[in-house]
């Protein structure tokens, strides 16, 4: 059951309310979904249709005891008709979301800048394009009123420092953070009382793990939902998760290092430069204090 504590300091969380969550059908999406409808909100789960969407709305309507209040929406997020028709549905069944969260995601590696633009073209549409297509579908059903709102969209930490291996994915994740930027000043410009915020998690077991087991080093989807909530019960916009092997001073100068590769002219990436290998050592092994 969640902290109903921290529940309590959340308007949004407030038991009737209307959570819309895609890629619920797994990881941090599936216990976000829980986590909802323990709480006493309505859940609309939107993923790929399939057995896997099916076993994990049945999983939440268990944990929850109130099935008809347990919504599962076939949606590909890549496609904005897929996307409408998820609001059309949600707006007759359930009403305006109180808790919007684009969570879906795809690992998908289509290798260098210049291969594969079919691949390219896929991981943004979901990873990107995903969100985009969310906020178009509902921020004006959940700005119409006074209500409080939260609009949580699923970025990560290789949106911020840019690491070599999936350029793509990097791309998709930056996009996702000056999306949410944005979004959150124009609803802060409006006096909206609709929020916006960006969770970043650490490394977390889900299907694009690829593992069987969850490595040591990485931590569940339920303890990245947990630490969002006490995130989002003080008012952060960036909710910038640990893990079990890097704890948030690391990523805090891991990403002051990636700024300061512009204000100090290094190259791209310098960080993974044998020329910087030292100093980056240097740095991250620097006290603080």
């Amino acid at each position: 059951m969640p902290d109903q504590s921290l529940i309590s300091q959340i308007p949004a969380l407030a038991p009737g309310g209307v959570a819309v969550i895609t890629g619920a059908a797994s990881g941090i999406g599936l216990a976000a979904a829980k986590t909802f409808a323990e709480a006493g909100l309505k859940v609309v789960m939107a993923d790929l249709a399939g057995e896997t969407l099916q076993a994990a709305a049945a999983e939440v309507s268990r944990a929850s005891g109130r099935p008809a209040e347990v919504l599962e929406i076939g949606v590909d997020v890549g496609v904005f008709e897929s996307v409408e028709a998820l609001r059309d549905r949600t707006l007759a069944e359930f009403g305006a979301p109180s808790v919007l969260m684009n969570n879906a995601g795809i690992g998908l590696n289509p290798g260098g800048v210049a291969q594969d633009p079919a691949g390219w073209r896929r991981l943004i549409d979901v990873n990107f394009w995903g969100v985009e297509h969310g906020l178009q579908a509902f921020v004006p059903s959940m700005t119409a009123d006074d209500k409080p709102r939260l609009i949580i969209n699923t970025g990560s930490k290789q949106g911020i420092t840019t690491p070599p291996g999936n350029a793509a994915y990097n791309v998709s994740k930056a996009a996702v953070k000056a999306l949410t930027e944005a979004l959150a000043y124009e609803l802060r410009e409006k006096q909206s009382r609709t929020t916006a915020h960006l969770l970043i998690p650490g490394f977390t077991f889900t299907g694009m793990t690829g593992r069987a087991e969850k490595p040591a080093a990485a931590w569940t989807g339920q303890q990245v939902v947990d630490f969002m909530l006490e995130s989002l019960a003080r008012g952060d916009f960036y909710i910038l998760c640990p893990d079990n092997d890097v704890e948030r001073r690391t990523d805090e100068k891991r990403m002051a290092w990636a700024i300061g590769d512009i204000i100090e002219n290094r190259p791209a990436l310098s960080r993974w430069h044998p020329d910087y290998k030292a100093a980056f050592e240097s740095y991250m092994a620097k006290d603080p204090s």
